[in-house]
């Protein structure tokens, strides 16, 4: 009887701890897939595709059995070679191959060369080839960025003794309402795919205080615009036992520290790939949302239309005024007009048309929205009344209320969104694995 005991150590290698000094002169035998090959006659460089990125090897006549025109791009193979010092290579280091072993050979030629260093195609020819587009560099070198935004969200809430929830995304009401959702025909009963986990957050901050989730959100709107997805990835967070909205603010300006001085340390080769220079965020400007409004408008020259939400418009002179007169690419826009706000956003005290919540903006986009929360049972029953809503549709929410909440409030992270601010990128498409949008389905 054969027994399970856990990893067993293989004998191949990857690139941070194969291609060091220390292994110079060395043999080492290393797996990854032929990104491209140079053919220089008694000499080829054989590009490995590893996911810590190339390495070059380094192939001459006569010195491995395996003929060079058995070789073919994206071919998954496992080599053998020589550690040899090389400035001009990736990392510094080349390997000199004594041995290749062919693990797999594709079917057909490459639709598309994804090994030059950037994709001179169309956005719709790379979303349409995506399995493929994905293995070119610079489009790994955005979403290896992305994880590293998701893992510094996760790990500063764990720092600050949040818990990570699931939450369900087959929901029987949206906690947004509207006609923006998906229905499902679920066993006979109608559902929905879920807008927001946030009764489920706050239902949960009744358990934990502290909790967070990172998980796909949808959107039936039919934009089709260069910032709209119908499927997103929310980074979403709520805490209790706050005593007053800006601690949800100060919470996300410090995850946002944390996250990017994390991307400094351990994500400096993608950065430097792909040309980023992280924002300064040691400090991020709040202003009312009214205030934000007058102030472009004043130095802009744009009249007000619209009193109680901002247009895409307003959201980039916003933007663009705290850049010029403060240098921050962040601003928090707060107390939003009440029309505008779900029911469960907590009204202003000193004034009932504004609410305690806020937007923050990145270079003139939305990324984030927040704020504090009702939690007082009688308060959140007159208010959906006021609004015409009836409080026996969401019952099972409402109970919360019914049996004690803390004062608590939260907020939702779009990660495309600031992925794709973050690496200015025009459409938020270039930084999504696989798009669900009005027109697409697949791949």
């Amino acid at each position: 009887m054969e027994f399970i005991k856990g990893v067993k150590e293989k004998e191949t290698i990857g690139i941070l701890k194969g291609l060091t000094g220390e292994n110079a002169g060395k043999t080492i035998r290393m797996e990854g897939s032929i990104h491209t090959i140079r053919d220089m006659g008694d000499v080829a460089f054989v590009i490995l595709r590893k996911s810590e990125g190339l390495v070059q090897c380094v192939y001459e006549e006569g010195k491995t059995a395996t003929p060079l025109s058995q070789l073919k791009e994206e071919s998954a193979v496992r080599v053998t070679g020589v550690v040899s010092e090389e400035s001009r290579a990736p990392h510094g280091f080349e390997l000199r191959l004594t041995e290749i072993e062919v693990l797999s050979q594709p079917a057909e030629v490459l639709p598309i060369a994804i090994s030059k260093w950037k994709l001179n195609t169309s956005l719709e020819t790379k979303l349409s080839l995506r399995p493929i587009t994905l293995r070119n560099p610079m489009e790994r070198a955005k979403f290896r960025i992305q994880e590293g935004i998701v893992r510094g969200f996760r790990d500063f809430l764990h720092l600050e003794g949040f818990t990570e929830i699931r939450t369900p995304k087959i929901v029987a009401r949206g906690a947004e309402g509207g006609s923006n959702v998906f229905k499902l025909d679920y066993f006979n009963k109608k559902a929905e795919l879920g807008q927001s986990p946030q009764f489920y957050k706050q239902t949960m901050v009744g358990v934990y205080d502290r909790v967070f989730e990172v998980a796909p959100v949808f959107r039936a709107e039919k934009h089709n615009t260069t910032r709209h997805l119908n499927e997103y990835t929310s980074m979403d967070f709520e805490m209790g036992y706050i005593d007053s909205f800006e601690e949800i603010m100060e919470m996300e300006t410090g995850m946002l520290q944390y996250t990017f001085d994390l991307l400094k340390k351990e994500y400096a080769q993608e950065l430097k790939m792909l040309k980023t220079d992280l924002p300064d965020v040691s400090n991020i400007p709040a202003v009312r949302f009214d205030k934000a409004k007058e102030l472009v408008a004043e130095k802009y020259d744009r009249k007000i239309k619209n009193p109680y939400d901002l247009e895409p418009e307003e959201e980039v002179l916003i933007g663009r005024y705290f850049k010029e007169e403060y240098g921050s690419d962040f601003v928090f826009v707060t107390h939003y007009p009440s029309k505008k706000r779900p029911f469960y956003a907590m009204e202003d005290p000193t004034d009932d048309r504004y609410t305690l919540s806020f937007d923050l903006l990145f270079r003139g986009l939305e990324i984030t929205t927040g704020g504090q929360r009702i939690h007082d049972y009688e308060t959140i029953i007159k208010k959906m009344e006021a609004r015409g809503m009836n409080p026996e549709d969401i019952s099972s929410y409402l109970m919360i209320f019914q049996y004690g909440m803390p004062p608590h409030g939260g907020l939702g992270i779009g990660l495309e969104r600031l992925t794709m601010r973050l690496l200015d990128e025009a459409n938020v498409r270039e930084t999504t694995l696989f798009p669900r949008d009005v027109t697409r389905l697949e791949p």
